[in-house]
């Protein structure tokens, strides 16, 4: 067997070290930057809103379910007979529904301003009514009735209430209507679409009567920076509670929130336990947060306008602004209370909107 020769040598050290050197010289260098981490911030506001587009109740603590907070978005009003949902974009009345939690008896009481305020003693006003906040499935076997409710496109089994119950909230709304359950745990879930559905999550996953995800987290440290825009326009600041958030975090830098990938949430000091979220989507905003949650008075024009010039920042929906990031929990169980630890695990530059209402 002969040696092989210089030139022989040459060629073949040349043929593995030219590919290496092309890598480092060229593929490292257009890699994208590693992203910086920002660091811990804290929960400041927890917030639940047990029936779509109504009223919501600000809470210390609260369970976190894979479908969302525990009494978040578990029951919806929907016309009859066509059972179609109800919301605050058609009705912006629907905030003044307000219903309270009572922890004593696990009940929910929903109370709502009479249509007729001159004909009704507002101390016996008929706009009111309590069910129990965890029904058992003996109980909504005795006093509800299985049906299909539709929200967006998708028609969903529910449980629903008895029209003796809620035959009041007629005049309210001026139109014949039903109120419907679904509760977190169901043979019959529904799935999440767009960025939630499995082939993008990588697993299995749902909620209620959410539009979209689970759970919608918003940034103080944003909302501020919105609201010296709205200030130096001579335009009224506003309330986080336009955006109807779960979760209220201080926030480090404004919008920094656009690059979450998965956050964790701990206690402090932090127990052995975890809360972790993943972060599928910026959420993009319709006109809802134009009306204030307190009056039901729809603002002409604020904060949709300014939100329009500077913050449509999605490549999948770039006709509406995005405010908040739309999370969907892995596991349940555990609790999660203000002040807690939220810490960002993972960021990204590759989040788009998936078109999926559903």
């Amino acid at each position: 067997m002969t040696r092989p020769t210089l030139t022989q040598i040459c060629i073949t050290v040349s043929t593995f070290l030219i590919p290496l050197s092309l890598y480092f010289l060229f593929g490292r260098s257009h890699r994208p930057p590693n992203l910086p981490i920002p660091p811990p911030t804290k929960i400041t506001k927890l917030f639940i809103y047990p029936i779509k587009s109504c009223h919501g109740i600000r809470v210390p603590s609260a369970q976190l379910l894979p479908t969302g907070l525990d009494l978040d978005r578990q029951w919806m009003w929907v016309k009859h007979p066509e059972r179609k949902f109800l919301t605050i974009r058609e009705h912006a009345k629907m905030t003044l529904i307000r219903p309270t939690y009572n922890a004593e008896t696990d009940t929910l009481t929903i109370t709502a301003p009479a249509p007729n305020p001159g004909a009704v003693d507002n101390s016996t006003n008929p706009l009111s009514f309590s069910i129990p906040a965890h029904p058992t499935t003996a109980w909504l076997a005795e006093n509800t009735t299985v049906v299909a409710a539709t929200i967006w496109t998708t028609t969903t089994p529910s449980h629903e209430y008895s029209p003796t119950l809620t035959a009041p909230f007629n005049a309210f709304f001026g139109t014949d209507v039903r109120l419907v359950y679904k509760p977190p745990v169901s043979p019959s879930p529904r799935a999440l679409n767009g960025n939630g559905k499995k082939e993008l999550l990588g697993r299995a996953a749902s909620t209620c009567f959410a539009d979209l995800m689970p759970v919608l987290v918003g940034s103080e440290a944003s909302l501020a920076e919105l609201n010296t825009r709205l200030h130096v326009q001579g335009d009224s600041v506003i309330d986080a509670t336009r955006f109807r958030p779960n979760i209220l975090v201080q926030g480090h830098e404004p919008w920094s929130e656009d690059r979450w990938k998965t956050i964790r949430v701990t206690a402090l000091p932090a127990p052995h336990s975890t809360l972790t979220l993943d972060v599928v989507a910026r959420c993009a905003r319709c006109h809802v947060p134009n009306v204030d949650p307190e009056t039901a008075e729809a603002h002409a024009r604020q904060p949709w306008d300014t939100l329009m010039k500077y913050r449509r920042v999605d490549p999948g929906i770039t006709f509406k602004p995005c405010f908040g990031m739309l999370c969907v929990p892995r596991g349940s169980g555990a609790e999660i209370n203000v002040d807690m630890q939220v810490e960002v695990v993972e960021v990204t530059e590759k989040h788009r909107y998936v078109k999926g209402m559903g």
